[in-house]
Protein backbone atom coordinates (compact mmCIF):
# COMPACT_ATOMS: atom_id res chain seq x y z
CA UNK A 1 0.00 0.00 0.00
CA UNK A 2 0.88 3.49 -0.82
CA UNK A 3 0.73 5.96 2.58
CA UNK A 4 0.45 9.56 1.16
CA UNK A 5 1.35 12.79 2.22
CA UNK A 6 -2.83 12.90 2.56
CA UNK A 7 -2.21 10.33 5.50
CA UNK A 8 0.43 11.74 7.44
CA UNK A 9 -1.40 15.56 7.59
CA UNK A 10 -4.53 13.68 8.99
CA UNK A 11 -3.27 10.96 11.60
CA UNK A 12 -4.21 11.93 15.09
CA UNK A 13 -1.72 13.61 17.16
CA UNK A 14 -0.77 14.87 20.76
CA UNK A 15 -1.31 17.93 19.87
CA UNK A 16 -4.33 17.77 17.17
CA UNK A 17 -4.21 16.38 13.81
CA UNK A 18 -1.75 15.42 11.49
CA UNK A 19 2.38 15.33 11.90
CA UNK A 20 4.31 18.08 10.91
CA UNK A 21 5.94 18.72 7.65
CA UNK A 22 9.15 19.95 9.04
CA UNK A 23 9.59 17.05 11.43
CA UNK A 24 8.98 15.13 8.55
CA UNK A 25 11.69 16.83 6.40
CA UNK A 26 13.78 16.11 8.76
CA UNK A 27 12.81 12.19 9.64
CA UNK A 28 12.63 11.27 6.10
CA UNK A 29 16.55 12.85 5.53
CA UNK A 30 17.24 10.84 8.78
CA UNK A 31 16.29 7.44 7.09
CA UNK A 32 17.39 8.00 3.35
CA UNK A 33 13.77 8.66 2.03
CA UNK A 34 13.03 11.96 -0.53
CA UNK A 35 9.96 13.89 1.13
CA UNK A 36 9.45 15.82 -2.37
CA UNK A 37 9.33 12.48 -3.80
CA UNK A 38 6.99 11.37 -0.94
CA UNK A 39 4.59 14.57 -0.98
CA UNK A 40 4.00 14.35 -4.57
CA UNK A 41 3.44 10.55 -4.93
CA UNK A 42 3.38 8.41 -1.48
CA UNK A 43 5.75 5.80 0.03
CA UNK A 44 5.52 2.09 -0.16
CA UNK A 45 4.28 1.47 3.66
CA UNK A 46 7.21 -1.20 3.49
CA UNK A 47 9.98 0.74 3.18
CA UNK A 48 8.13 2.81 6.53
CA UNK A 49 7.73 -0.08 8.59
CA UNK A 50 11.34 -1.15 7.89
CA UNK A 51 12.64 1.38 9.85
CA UNK A 52 10.88 0.11 13.20
CA UNK A 53 10.18 3.54 14.56
CA UNK A 54 6.96 3.68 15.96
CA UNK A 55 5.86 6.79 14.28
CA UNK A 56 6.29 5.29 11.01
CA UNK A 57 4.40 2.50 12.07
CA UNK A 58 1.91 4.02 13.27
CA UNK A 59 1.21 5.88 9.91
CA UNK A 60 1.18 2.93 8.29
CA UNK A 61 -1.45 1.86 9.85
CA UNK A 62 -3.50 5.38 10.33
CA UNK A 63 -3.04 4.68 6.34
CA UNK A 64 -4.77 1.41 6.39
CA UNK A 65 -7.50 2.24 8.69
CA UNK A 66 -8.30 5.34 6.41
CA UNK A 67 -8.34 3.24 3.38
CA UNK A 68 -9.99 0.01 4.97
CA UNK A 69 -7.14 -2.44 4.03
CA UNK A 70 -4.97 -4.79 6.63
CA UNK A 71 -1.43 -4.48 7.06
CA UNK A 72 0.76 -6.17 5.35
CA UNK A 73 3.96 -7.84 6.92
CA UNK A 74 6.78 -6.12 6.13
Amino acid sequence: MIVTHAHFRSIPARRGSGYCNSGGRTWFARHGFDWTNFVKHGIEETKLAATGDGMALNLVAWAHQCEGTKRTNG
